[in-house]
């Protein structure tokens, strides 16, 4: 099949993608259009149906496998798809193997980093907590397989684990040069903070929201998991649980962004810079990458809001 990856203007391509999203908008001059995101395992895409009553317009749903005809376009720095033909396609003509983005990087070995860093926690009552959860065979199976977000970044299978290590990797470096840090509070903090998330989004290919994530969010859920386990383990300090679930709580930095609380604890701020670090650097990779072979500005990125370009010859 012809990979979304491999698109560049000008292509036509005539294959089956998975369809994430389906929309009817409507233009300036009062037509109706039908707006989709379609997917394979390399990336999604943006698709339009101009002339939704054309007879090669056919039925089809969100999470259906569409057989389409496209031409590939340029729009605003990024590629989408002209679609002149669609419908739904029969099992024998995909494999869901080609439709889930995957990692790049070797999962099975983020997972065994992440566990030194899991081990390497001295604090009794935070090296039970972790091993609770990450030493469990159920749960490492269910944290490699999920992704950290539904579109913004890591939104692949493999993507929480990527951005927990990348998260716990900065948090360990911080804890090294600034030796005021609480290593084993910081590092347990980073391999919970999006824990919750497991519940927020739907396991792939879905994953969307659920009606708990949609109503409650990932850092309340989170926050729930490890308070839960907390009760579990006798004589579990109180006040390591509350300063715990506060870096949980605060991670986001700031109360528009969806944080309960703002950090007042020097690992909470920690934990948010790094997060908020590796987020938005892989947000700009994916963005640059989405872009391709363009090498001028690609436009305004809403989510990093301005407009970006590469770097020389990057």
């Amino acid at each position: 099949m012809r990979y979304i990856e491999t698109f560049r203007e000008g292509m036509h391509t005539s294959d089956v993608y998975l369809c994430k999203s389906k929309q009817i908008a409507v233009t300036k001059s009062g037509k109706e259009y039908g707006n989709l995101v379609l997917q394979d395992k390399t990336g999604i895409i943006d698709g339009k149906i101009w002339d939704l009553t054309s007879p090669g317009v056919g039925s089809f749903d969100v999470m259906d496998y569409v057989q389409i005809e496209a031409d590939v376009t340029l729009f605003q720095g990024s590629f989408q798809l002209n679609i002149k033909r669609i419908r739904r396609a029969v099992e024998r003509e995909y494999k869901e193997e080609d439709y889930l983005p995957v990692s790049k990087k070797d999962i099975q070995k983020m997972y065994q980093e992440l566990m030194g860093l899991a081990k390497s926690i001295q604090n009794p009552y935070l090296s039970k907590l972790t091993a609770h959860f990450f030493g469990s065979q159920k749960f490492a199976k269910a944290f490699c397989f999920h992704s950290a977000a539904k579109t913004v970044h890591h939104g692949f299978v493999g993507g929480l684990l990527e951005h927990t290590l990348g998260v716990a990797r900065l948090c360990d470096y911080y804890a090294s040069y600034y030796p005021m840090l609480n290593r084993d509070l910081l590092i347990t903090a980073a391999l919970f903070h999006d824990i919750g998330k497991l519940k927020e989004l739907s396991r792939f290919p879905e994953n969307d929201y659920t009606d708990d994530g949609q109503l409650l969010g990932h850092i309340i859920m989170g926050t729930e998991m490890i308070d839960g386990q907390i009760r579990e383990i006798p004589d579990f300090p109180v006040k390591l649980a509350l300063e715990l679930k506060h870096c949980i709580l605060a991670h986001h930095g700031e109360l528009e962004y969806g944080s309960p609380k703002k950090p007042a604890l020097l690992e909470a701020l920690a934990l948010n810079f790094a997060d908020n670090t590796d987020a938005k650097l892989e947000t700009m990779i994916e963005a640059l990458q989405g872009g391709n072979e363009n090498t001028g500005w690609l436009g305004f990125n809403r989510l990093l809001e301005t407009n970006i370009r590469r770097t020389g010859e990057w």
